[in-house]
């Protein structure tokens, strides 16, 4: 037998043995993160994904949508698109301002870790922001509801969701723990979070933030964070970190607000409903969600001339944001073309905040609602095929499939829904459009 022969016999048998030990749970657990740790290292090697742009308007398809009516470009009716829920009452009390103490550092809850699982950020801090009202779940509690598709079969990780939206909490709450509730504003500042800190009510945020990343290379990613105390004598919040900082972690007013444009400044509060009168009196204004997003508006367009490199890049996001918060789409989509055009002349050095469409969907709505069907399909493409070594974002598969249907494409709208729904089972928005359609998950 030839050498060559014998190396391929031994390859074959090699590889046959490391398929036998993967059906092994222990096995598995062990292997399964380093062969997604590998794939993703080469799928950075062989398509930078730092280097990926994206153009509003220069796909093949033509965009003579923007000016016909939505009776004339659709055929069928439009499954309805995912929505998010509404707050409930609001209102605009009148704040009666108080002197705030130097330093307020609330306790009473049980930190958690988001190691040890894929992705569990979002369920790690809000089963934090639950318990420090008593709730007795835990991470994975929220894990098992809204990323099924991080479990398998045995209940073991794998990375298949890469994030939980700030609505999904929201609708997480409403459905399963009716003791309490949340709202999600944006346009927040630190001395809303410290007015809210001194009255007992600690509050999640998400924002972004650089580090060297599993690939080795640096990289923007989103992030939340428990905000659980401030300390005036350092100028500093007090968080819980599930990641790198840990429990207690102080961070610079300043610096903490730069990571929070990245995502407009959003927060989410948790609260008892029989407190929800002291609560609204606390927020003032953004006890109204359409004062807060014109609030965050009104920042965003105050930011963005007076900013440079990525930090205007984020706010002219967050002018697109917040118009399609709004239901200004049209205008939503022509800050959002702004915005990729900031994001393309950014340098391919790391600082590009290429995972940006992981976290946050409004460009998809803005397009979509101007009838820009082309570019809500271009952008998906790009964000599933150019941005991540797996196309496992079910919200990017999901606006792709009602861009389609909308087009026509019957099929492949069928298919992205569908796989939408491989990743989240639990994703509604994707069921229903299914249904809607008569088709089976």
């Amino acid at each position: 037998m030839s050498t060559s022969k014998r190396v391929i016999m031994a390859a074959a048998a090699l590889l046959a043995l490391l398929a036998v030990a993967l059906l092994l749970p222990p096995v598995r657990t062990r292997l399964t993160w380093r062969l997604e740790d590998l794939n993703a290292r080469l799928f950075r090697l062989l398509n930078p994904p730092e280097q990926v742009t994206f153009k509003p308007g220069q796909d093949t398809q033509p965009q003579t949508v923007m000016t016909a009516t939505l009776e004339a470009v659709q055929t069928t009716p439009l499954p309805a698109p995912a929505t998010q829920p509404t707050a409930g009452p609001t209102w605009t009390p009148t704040v009666t301002p108080t002197p705030l103490p130097a330093m307020v550092n609330l306790t009473g809850f049980r930190y958690e870790s988001q190691r040890g699982g894929y992705n569990y950020c979002g369920p790690a801090n809000f089963s934090m922001a639950l318990n420090f009202w008593g709730w007795k779940g835990n991470r994975n509690t929220i894990v098992k509801a809204l990323m099924p598709g991080n479990l398998d079969a045995k209940d073991q990780p794998v990375n298949l969701d890469k994030n939980v939206m700030p609505y999904e909490l929201q609708e997480y709450v409403r459905d399963n723990v009716p003791e309490l509730k949340v709202i999600i504003r944006m346009g927040g500042d630190v001395d809303l979070l410290k007015r809210l800190l001194a009255a007992g009510f600690p509050a999640v945020v998400e924002k972004g933030y650089y580090e060297t990343d599993y690939t080795g290379k640096l990289g923007w990613m989103g992030h939340y964070q428990f905000v659980t105390g401030y300390d005036e004598s350092q100028g500093a919040l007090i968080v819980q970190d599930t990641y790198n900082d840990g429990p207690d972690f102080r961070i610079g007013y300043d610096e903490f607000t730069q990571g929070w444009r990245a995502f407009n400044y959003l927060f989410l509060l948790v609260y008892p409903p029989e407190r929800e009168a002291e609560v609204f009196a606390l927020l003032g204004p953004w006890a109204d969600e359409w004062w807060a997003a014109q609030h965050a508006l009104d920042l965003a367009q105050a930011e963005v001339d007076n900013l440079t490199g990525v930090d205007q890049f984020f706010a002219q996001f967050n002018i697109g944001s917040s118009l399609a918060k709004l239901q200004r789409y049209a205008e939503a989509s022509y800050a959002f073309d702004r915005a990729f055009v900031l994001y393309n002349a950014l340098p391919d050095d790391g600082s590009r905040p290429y995972r940006m469409m992981w976290y946050q969907t409004w460009p998809y709505w803005a397009y979509y609602y101007s009838l820009r069907y082309s570019d809500v399909i271009s952008l998906a493409d790009t964000t599933l095929n150019e941005t991540i070594s797996k196309p496992v974002l079910e919200e990017s598969l999901y606006w792709r499939g009602m861009a389609r249907y909308a087009l026509g494409e019957i099929q492949p709208a069928i298919d992205d829904f569908r796989a939408a729904l491989r990743i989240n089972p639990g994703f509604e928005a994707a069921r229903f459009a299914l249904q809607n359609m008569g088709v089976a998950p």
